[in-house]
């Protein structure tokens, strides 16, 4: 074969390849939101550096491999604009390129985090030659006139200087990694939102705050008035639903409505960032919010960031935007995740505070949820005992990944997650009962009385068949009954053997008013590989499952169990 038809054939292979490959996208699944990557479902088991652990070389080749340890199969990496563009129109992509070279070499993927204009509320990323410019590049003002370290969202300049950096970034990364797919999504900005006051109050800001309230969002409300989130229906019902007016006249004069005109603000900021990466690199998309808790006002949390109660607000300024993604530090997973697992939002934890209970906080995410991923805050600096259970946690996530996905958006998964205060719940498959509790509700375990604090305990269960089930986390017990069930039997407590504790004669028996029963056939811990086989490792039976009473995983643990359940009368 001469040169020139080996050129020719490698090309048309190497257009093949690139045609081949698919870049990471968002698809529907019955209720759940999927990313896919390399054209297959992908739960992102992620880990978020530390603010300033991407900014050196050696930083990022010392931590890599560290994060594979993890059993990550992600990392999220900050993106900064004054190091990408330290002068005005001179860029420096060197920082990311050895990102995604180690990522490739750690068999990791990528989630960059644009550190632009705005870094929790603040302007501390843009460049130094921005930051000097206050006048070509005007800041944000408090209500009593003070200027902020926060850039203007209504200046046009402040917006180009940020959008054309955003656009050469995604350029670069359309460049170097369109046909792998090693970044798989970018984060826009980060916890975006207004501090020391509700809402800016410069020049242009009050301008604006004054005029019309934008046609586009009043459309929006007005079409999905049925839908809309009961804190801004709610705001805009006591004005009357008036659908023309100023901010105060369409909302009300309050604190929360500044909120609204901030929200709006940075919605429409963000927009145009989105649309220039949908036009170069269309991949998925998000915002991170910091959270509006502990009894605090807009203002004293990232006002106008992308909250939940804000999401109408975002849909319509922000359309370009594929999620709406909490961080998390403030406890109670459950009642936080759940604001954000909404009919037009998909789960996205991009950044949660590092605990020894990440691992179980991420099953419970998935199989609550149908999350598309789970990440910790600071995870390079995780501690030996943290990164082990998170390794075990991510490691059994990994093997799950592909039944968990095949079954997303069918409602056939739940999430557990226990502590000393919320112990149980119970869950219903057609006639079945099934109640599930922390590991330390048994007695057994010396730990469960010694007056320490109990880690937290979680998994999930997800329904292969009406008698089969997968069960998979740590910490956990499960029983199976008939709904139909009597209990008319009182017993003393069970020793781990399965007899009474103590001999007496309160252990009376009475009749028993059900039809059937519900038996463990067997319990199989197992591995399942990446089609998604199960495979046996070993057979719980006897003391593993209380003589056939329960189905646990100890506190200790993290295992994926194979459960048959039978009927018998």
């Amino acid at each position: 074969m001469n040169i020139n038809k080996a050129f020719i054939l490698s090309g048309i292979f190497l257009s093949f390849f690139a045609q081949a490959q698919e870049i990471p996208r968002l698809q529907k699944k019955g209720t759940a939101t999927q990313l896919a990557v390399d054209k297959k479902p992908f739960l992102i088991l992620g880990g978020e550096l530390g603010n300033s652990s991407a900014s050196s070389f050696q930083d990022i080749e010392r931590d890599f491999p560290k994060l594979q340890q993890m059993s990550l199969n992600t990392v999220l990496v900050p993106a900064y604009w004054d190091l990408i563009e330290p002068e005005e129109g001179r860029f420096d992509f060197s920082l990311i390129d050895k990102t995604i070279d180690q990522a490739r070499k750690n068999n990791l993927k990528v989630v960059f985090l644009w550190f632009g204009s705005y870094k929790n509320s603040m302007s501390c990323y843009a460049p130094l030659w921005f930051k000097k410019d206050y006048k070509k590049y005007p800041r944000a003002y408090s209500k009593a006139g003070k200027p902020m370290e926060i850039a203007n969202s209504f200046s046009e300049n402040v917006l180009k200087a940020d959008n054309k950096v955003f656009g050469e970034l995604m350029k670069h990364i359309s460049v170097v990694d369109k046909t792998q797919g090693t970044v798989i999504m970018v984060q826009v900005e980060n916890e975006i939102g207004m501090l020391e006051g509700a809402r800016d109050y410069s020049k242009e800001a009050n301008a604006a705050f004054n005029t019309q309230v934008p046609e586009a969002l009043m459309k929006f409300v007005t079409k999905n008035k049925k839908e809309l989130h009961p804190s801004l229906l709610e705001k805009w019902g006591k004005q009357n639903f008036k659908t023309k007016g100023n901010w105060q006249e369409i909302f009300g004069n309050d604190v929360y409505t500044d909120e609204l005109f901030t929200a709006w603000s940075y919605a429409q900021y963000v927009e145009n960032l989105a649309k220039t990466a949908r036009s170069i690199h269309n991949i998925p998309l998000y915002v991170n919010a910091a959270m509006n808790s502990r009894n605090r006002l807009p203002g004293e949390y990232p006002a106008g960031g992308p909250l939940a109660h804000l999401i109408d607000i975002w849909h319509a300024g922000a359309p370009s935007i594929d999620m709406l993604s909490p961080d998390l530090y403030d406890g109670d997973f459950t009642s936080w995740s759940a604001k954000y697992r909404l009919h037009n939002n998909p789960l996205f934890v991009p950044e949660i505070k590092m605990t020894q209970n990440n691992g179980v906080q991420a099953f419970y995410a998935f199989g609550e949820h149908d999350a598309i991923g789970y990440s910790p805050f600071s995870i390079e600096n995780n501690s030996e005992l943290g990164s082990k259970r998170l390794s075990e946690a991510y490691s059994k996530l990994k093997q799950l990944m592909p039944i968990l996905t095949k079954y997303q958006g069918q409602g056939q998964s739940k999430g557990l997650l226990f502590d000393q205060k919320n112990t149980e719940r119970i869950i219903n498959y057609d006639d079945l009962k099934i109640t599930a509790k922390h590991f330390f509700s048994l007695p057994w375990d010396a730990r469960a009385k010694d007056g320490s604090v109990w880690p937290e305990g979680g998994g999930l269960i997800l329904r292969l068949a009406k008698d089969e089930y997968i069960i998979a986390g740590s910490g956990i017990v499960v029983e199976f009954e008939k709904e139909n069930e009597k209990k008319e039997t009182k017993t003393k407590d069970l020793g781990e053997d399965g007899f009474a504790a103590q001999g007496g004669k309160n252990n009376t028996q009475n009749t028993w008013l059900g039809t059937s029963r519900v038996g463990i056939g067997w319990v199989d811990e197992i591995s399942i590989d990446e089609n998604g086989k199960l495979s046996p490792i070993r057979r719980l039976n006897g003391d593993q499952t209380h003589q056939g009473r329960h189905v646990r995983i100890g506190v200790d643990d993290f295992q994926i169990l194979h459960v048959k359940l039978y009927e018998y009368q």
